[in-house]
């Protein structure tokens, strides 16, 4: 789910929905307008799934779609090869997600460990560990 937004009322590191994706802004970018025509935002942002570097210019009136961030708890059930079984902490469901490929997290990863979780356009992701160093 996503809702509109004016351009020009984001800033580097909020979210945005750039080719079907949901990335957080690195780079923001104003020009001013010019003779004959309006201001325009550049900006840089990497995919929250995929890690894939972004980049959008588009003037700073246009509207542009922001990415409903559902931040949720869960608890790691079972690891199967790089396979997680995850059960949400508030209305216990059970569900499978990848094993994270980030190493910070991954290192972290055991069973019956806490876990954050964001689900954003349909996707879901493990974001950190929680109570763990």
């Amino acid at each position: 789910m996503s809702r509109p937004a004016d351009l020009g009322s984001l800033k580097e590191g909020s979210y945005i929905v750039i080719d079907g994706e949901a990335c957080r802004i690195v780079e923001y970018d104003k020009s001013k307008p010019g003779k004959h025509g309006s201001a325009k935002a550049r900006i840089v942002a990497i995919g929250v799934f995929d890690g894939v570097k972004r980049s959008l210019v588009s003037p700073v009136a246009s509207m542009v779609e922001v990415p409903i961030i559902e931040k949720r708890s869960g608890q790691i059930i079972s690891i199967s090869g790089d396979v997680l079984q995850i059960m949400d902490l508030e209305t216990f469901t059970t569900f499978e997600l990848p094993y994270p490929k980030d190493e910070e997290i991954s290192k972290q990863i055991i069973q019956g460990a806490e876990v954050e979780y964001w689900t954003v356009l349909g996707k879901s992701k493990i974001m950190r560990v929680k109570g763990r160093l």
